[in-house]
Parts: structure tokens; sequence; C-alpha cells
């Protein structure tokens, strides 16, 4: 918003440079993405802004404005609109345009419910599978989501959370499985996102984490799949009552 960045794009590349006069979060963001393909660049630019924060639920995604906002063509910012719309990150209203979607009760317990059943599934196998230099992975993983509590903000929380649950994905062997998650990934991400706002939830989930590692370090299926739900769940409820 009144922020002009200094910038070169070649070809289809965006490549950042100099200062704003007045700071602006987009803006920033886009300079994470220097060097990839412009039209990759806005809709990295625009995802991140919507599970930051930076524009709000309910928020009209206006194609001239933001193109004046981030300097670019009104091209990039269409196709960037239509692929968040495919994540289920904005949707279209006829004659109104488009806009951040809300977080809705409802599409929350159907990703939710998705994500359960998936997750209890990659248990039982990665429980089978997992060798130990996975479980060392696993138990390193824990350990950087606890150093980054209190440094990091709450998107870079949210991925190295995401870190861990891949490793116990990846645990499976199973590529089908490994798939579906993956699909399922962006949409879980946005309410990792919303969970991890409240900071309160951080130490609950290291603990959760710790004592899902040492289930499947223990072999003990009964354990792990209660884990997993109650981890879940309490995402489920803590996210419910902040979106009501």
């Amino acid at each position: 918003e009144g922020c002009f960045p200094d910038k070169a794009m070649s070809g289809n590349s965006y490549h950042a440079g100099g200062l704003c006069v007045k700071t602006d979060k987009l803006v920033q963001t886009m300079s994470e993405y220097e060097g990839m393909p412009l039209r990759d660049v806005v809709f990295q630019t625009l995802r991140k802004g919507i599970l930051r924060g930076d524009l709000k639920p309910g928020e009209r995604l206006m194609e001239i404005q933001l193109a004046n906002r981030l300097g670019v063509s009104r091209t990039p910012i269409r196709e960037a609109i239509r692929m968040l719309e495919l994540e289920g990150l904005v949707y279209n209203i006829p004659r109104r345009g488009a806009q951040v979607a809300r977080i809705t009760e409802q599409d929350l317990r159907d990703v939710l419910e998705v994500r359960l059943g998936l997750e209890e599934m990659a248990v039982d196998l990665a429980l089978e599978r997992i060798t130990p230099e996975g479980l060392d992975r696993l138990y390193q993983a824990s350990r950087n989501f606890e150093k980054m509590i209190g440094k990091a903000g709450v998107t870079e929380l949210a991925r190295a959370d995401e870190d861990f649950h891949a490793i116990i994905y990846e645990a499976t062997g199973n590529r089908r499985l490994i798939q579906l998650i993956s699909n399922l990934r962006e949409q879980m991400y946005r309410y990792r996102v919303e969970y991890l706002k409240d900071e309160s939830n951080r130490n609950t989930l290291i603990r959760e984490h710790d004592e899902l590692w040492k289930s499947l370090k223990d072999k003990d299926k009964e354990s792990a799949e209660q884990y997993m739900r109650r981890h879940i769940e309490r995402q489920m409820k803590n996210i419910q009552s902040n979106i009501q």
C-alpha cells in the first residue's frame, strides 16, 4: 500500500531490489521468491499473505489494485487467484469477484476428518516400517520445532510441524498414501497456522510430538493411534472455538 519496490522483470522471472518508502508486507514477501517465474512469485506471495493473515478472510481480491500494489500486470494476479481457488483459499462470488475464503466449521470438519483417517493409517504403517534413522530424524524434527518457539513466525512453525509429520508419511513407504496426504497438505497447512496462532498450543504440540515419537519407538500401536487422534481432535476443537 503506497509501496513501490525497485524491480526488474526479465522474461517471466521476478527480480526484486531496493527499499520501500512505506513497508508493505506483501511486497516484502515477494522478495522471498526472487528468481522464480513471475506467476509463482505472485501466487506464493498471495498465498502466504492469506495464511499469515495479511489478507483477511472475506477480503476482496481486486485484480487492478493488487497488480498496482505488487508492481505486476493483471495476468499473473488472475492466474494466482485461479490457483488459490483450487486450494480452497479463495472463492469467487458472481458479480463481486474473488474473496479470501473464510474458515467455516464445515470446512474445518471436512478437512480434519479426512486428515485423521489418513494420519491414523500413516501411523500404523510407520510403526511397522520406520527405521532407527527415521526415528532419529523424527526426534530431531521435534527438537527443531521446540528451538523455533519464540524465535520463528507462525508460518515457519507450521512448516516445522509439517516437516515432523512428513517423516512419518515417508516412513510408511506407501506412495499412494503419501500422494493423498500431499494433495490435502495445503488445506491442512492453513489450519496448522490457525492452531499455532495461539501461543499456548505450541508447547502442547511439543509434548504430543514426543509422545508420538515414543509410541513409534516402542512399537505401541494403541498408544500411537491414541496420541494422533488426540493431536488432531484438539486442533479441531481449538480452531472451532476461534472461528465461532
